[in-house]
C-alpha cells in the first residue's frame, strides 16, 4: 500500500475520558453525542457504563449508551448510541452530581490512563479529557500538580523525563499559549526565562505546523509589562529575558516577534497578521479568548506524543446538582482533536513519501 492511500482511511474514534463522574462530565458527554451522533467526530467513552447510564435516566433524554469491547466496534456502534469502553467503578456507590467523593478517584485515574493508552496504542486518534477536581484527587493520594502533569507522566518513556507541555487556549479565532499557567503573579514574574521561552515558542511552532496545517507559522510573543516595557521605562523583561528569547529563535528559523504590547497584540492577530500569541501570563492569555468564546473555548496540550484536547471549564458540581450543563465546550474539543488528529495523519504521510 502507498503511504498516501492511508489519508483516505477513516481516522479512529476519539477517546473520551469521564473526568470526576459527580461533575458535569457524563451529562455534557451525552449531550455532546447527541450533537455530533450524525456528523462526528466519533468518539467513545472510557469508564464505568453505571455512572452514564443513571445519568441518561436522570436527563430524561433521547439517547441510548452501549458497551463496546474497542475502539473499532465503537465507530459502528457510534450513530445509534454512545459507545462506552467499559471500565471498573471501583466504589460501593454511584456518585452523586454536584458531591464529589475520594471514593470515585481510582476509576477518574484509570479513565485518563486507558485513554492514554489506547491513543498511544493507534486504537484512537485523540484524547479528549471531561474536567477533574483536582482537589478531591490530592485528598486520594493524587501525587501530581495537575491533569496535564498526570498526562505528561503517562506518556514518557521508561527512564525518560516527562515532557514539558505547553498549554493552549483556542477560540473566538484566537490561538494563545501561556509562558506561565498556575502561579501567583510575583511567581509567574520570576519564572520568566529566556531559555524557557525558547522551549515553549518551539513546541508551539511544532505543533502549528503538524497539528493546526501551518507550514510557516507566525508567532507573537506579548510583553510582561505594560506597553512592552515602553523600552526599559516600565520594566525590563523584554529587554532582557523576552526580545532576546525571540532573537535566538528567529536564528532557528522560527517566524516570532519580539515583545508587543499585550493591549493590542490580540487585534492584530484577530486580523491576521499571526497565527498564534504567546501570553506571558495565565489571564493575560485567557481573558480574551473567553471574552470572545465564553461557551466554545477549548484547552489543548502541546509538546505530548498524543493529541490532547480539554473542555475550558472546570467539573462545575453545581450545575451538575441541578442538570442542564451546555456542552458547547466539550463539542469544540471533540472537533478540535479531530482536526488535529487527521492533520497529524496528513503530515506523517507526506513525511513518509
Amino acid at each position: 500500500m502507498a503511504a498516501t492511500d492511508n489519508w483516505n482511511l477513516p481516522l479512529p474514534p476519539l477517546a473520551l475520558s469521564m473526568g470526576d463522574p459527580a461533575g458535569v462530565g457524563p451529562e455534557i458527554a451525552l449531550r455532546a453525542w447527541a450533537a455530533l451522533r450524525d456528523e462526528g467526530p466519533a468518539f467513545m467513552m472510557v469508564g464505568p457504563p453505571e455512572v452514564f447510564d443513571a445519568a441518561l435516566r436522570r436527563l430524561g433524554m433521547d439517547a441510548a449508551i452501549e458497551q463496546v469491547a474497542s475502539a473499532a466496534i465503537a465507530r459502528h456502534t457510534f450513530p445509534k448510541a454512545l459507545p462506552i469502553l467499559p471500565r471498573p467503578l471501583n466504589a460501593p456507590t454511584l456518585p452523586t452530581p454536584g458531591e464529589p467523593d475520594t471514593a470515585h478517584a481510582e476509576a477518574i485515574l484509570d479513565s485518563i490512563a486507558t485513554a492514554v493508552r489506547l491513543t498511544r496504542e493507534g486504537e484512537t486518534a485523540a484524547i479528549v479529557t471531561n474536567p477533574i477536581a483536582k482537589s478531591v484527587l490530592y485528598k486520594a493520594g493524587f501525587p501530581h500538580p495537575g491533569h496535564t502533569e498526570y498526562l505528561a507522566q503517562l506518556v514518557a518513556a521508561p527512564g525518560v523525563a516527562a515532557p514539558e507541555p505547553v498549554m493552549m487556549l483556542v477560540g473566538g479565532g484566537l490561538r494563545v499559549a501561556l509562558a506561565t499557567i498556575h502561579m501567583p503573579l510575583r511567581e509567574a514574574v520570576e519564572a520568566l526565562r529566556a531559555d524557557r521561552l525558547e522551549r515553549l515558542a518551539e513546541i508551539v511552532h511544532r505543533a502549528l505546523q503538524v497539528d493546526f496545517g501551518l507550514p510557516s507559522p507566525r508567532i507573537a510573543f506579548t510583553g510582561l509589562n505594560p506597553h512592552a516595557g515602553e523600552e526599559g521605562a516600565l520594566g525590563r523583561e523584554e529587554i532582557e529575558i523576552i526580545n532576546p528569547a525571540a532573537d535566538t529563535l528567529r536564528g532557528r528559523g522560527v517566524d516570532i516577534s519580539d515583545a508587543r504590547p499585550a493591549d493590542t497584540i490580540f487585534a492584530e492577530a484577530l486580523a491576521g497578521r499571526f497565527d498564534a500569541v504567546i501570553a506571558m501570563t495565565h489571564d493575560q492569555g485567557l481573558i480574551p479568548v473567553k471574552t470572545l468564546d465564553f461557551w466554545g473555548g477549548v484547552n489543548t496540550t502541546l509538546g505530548l506524543p498524543v493529541i490532547r484536547t480539554s473542555p475550558d471549564h472546570g467539573t462545575a458540581f453545581d450545575i451538575a446538582a441541578r442538570g442542564g450543563a451546555r456542552p458547547d465546550s466539550l463539542i469544540s474539543a471533540i472537533r478540535l482533536a479531530g482536526e488535529m488528529a487527521a492533520r497529524r495523519r496528513a503530515h506523517a504521510e507526506t513525511a513518509r513519501v
